[in-house]
């Protein structure tokens, strides 16, 4: 290594040491780290440096990069909750209460947080803190993942999705050691990253959906995840230093417990999400899905109207649906052919009744 390549080496080096001491790291791990460093200067000397340093740097960006200290304040405001909630989700009273419920415990915790005044330990703040596990369980389209958004958006958390459709290897929740060359950061920290603190809400979509030959193993990291007593320090195996998820809210959905370990089922608090009846759809359909579908259509709001009593028909066209999947696809439909027309200038608005609907809903 010549002179000039030594320079810009050891310069790269040393700003890879500002930006560990530019994080808030935890002291153990920015030691460590600044270990890592020391020997990368020592492997320089014998030329063997190049891919050492780029597996060192990628771990520093990533270290630096968790949110080791950052976390939204909560909005911990019962009214501003309930119409959020609202805002979002007709009926599901009792996973409104549940939610509202809760809010109202981190509330009260909250409060002694503050009279504590610095008394409280790192222990005790994470027993205020800790989240219960929610776990949706419920037919498709019955509204599991956009309530999860929903409860993010009352609390004021930011809010990241983990899909577990098809998951076949634990190590995509926990991560590959550095050891290997195409090591990957697990999901569960990159969602932290993501969102850029240590306290958002996490989705686990779908568990029930993993690779049947990896379950048991899946299903073991997932108690891990989830379990109060050990998440606070949650190992991913490319950081290899605890991170404390115990401020996360995790929220899981799946159609049915089936499959799933009963050690997981017993660390969280299982909900049913019911079927929607037909009286409920329609009131969904026109006062939550209609004027999102007209704004995504691009038509103003009396452009595409839709009378009373051809709800019916929109809901249940061509059978009984669970969800609010067809009803959301039928209107959406709806939506483009009408879209279709005005662009087309054959219509201008057009208000649907028993008389012309037919043309607009689906035949087969």
């Amino acid at each position: 290594m010549d002179n000039s390549s030594d320079s810009e080496f050891f310069q790269e080096v040393e700003l890879l040491r500002q930006q560990l001491q530019s994080a808030a790291l935890p002291e153990r791990l920015l030691k460590r780290a600044e270990a890592m460093l020391d020997r990368l200067k020592l492997m320089a000397k014998f030329g063997f440096y190049s891919q050492e340093f780029e597996q060192i740097s990628r771990y520093v960006d990533w270290i630096t990069a968790l949110p080791w200290q950052i976390r939204t304040e909560d909005i911990l405001d019962l009214d501003y909750a309930s119409q959020k909630l609202n805002e979002t989700h007709y009926g599901l009273q009792e996973i409104k209460d549940r939610i509202l419920e809760y809010i109202a415990v981190m509330k009260l915790k909250s409060d002694k947080l503050k009279a504590a005044q610095g008394e409280i330990t790192p222990e005790d703040r994470q027993d205020f803190m800790r989240a219960p596990i929610l776990f949706f369980v419920g037919l498709v389209g019955t509204g599991k993942t956009t309530i999860a958004k929903s409860i993010a958006a009352a609390m004021g958390r930011k809010f990241a999705r983990i899909p577990f459709g098809g998951m076949s290897d634990p190590l995509t929740l926990r991560g590959q050691s550095r050891v290997r060359p195409d090591a990957e950061v697990g999901q569960v920290l990159k969602a932290i990253r993501r969102v850029g603190v240590k306290n958002p809400v996490i989705l686990l979509d779908e568990i029930d959906r993993v690779s049947e030959h990896t379950r048991g193993d899946i299903m073991g990291v997932l108690v891990e995840l989830l379990d109060p007593g050990q998440n606070h320090a949650f190992v991913d195996h490319f950081v290899d230093f605890p991170f404390d998820l115990s401020e996360v809210l995790f929220i899981a959905t799946a159609n049915n417990t089936h499959s799933i370990a009963t050690a997981v089922l017993d660390r969280m608090e299982v909900i049913r999400m019911p079927s929607y009846t037909d009286d409920e759809k329609i009131h969904i359909g026109r006062d939550y899905v209609l004027p999102k579908v007209r704004r995504q259509a691009g038509l103003d709001d009396d452009q595409l109207t839709i009378a009373d009593d051809v709800w019916p028909l929109i809901v249940r066209p061509l059978g009984f649906d669970a969800g609010i999947r067809t009803l959301e696809r039928n209107i959406n439909a709806i939506a483009r052919k009408v879209a279709r027309q005005v662009v087309e200038g054959k219509i201008t608005a057009l208000h649907i009744t028993t008389d012309n609907v037919k043309p607009y809903l689906p035949t087969w």
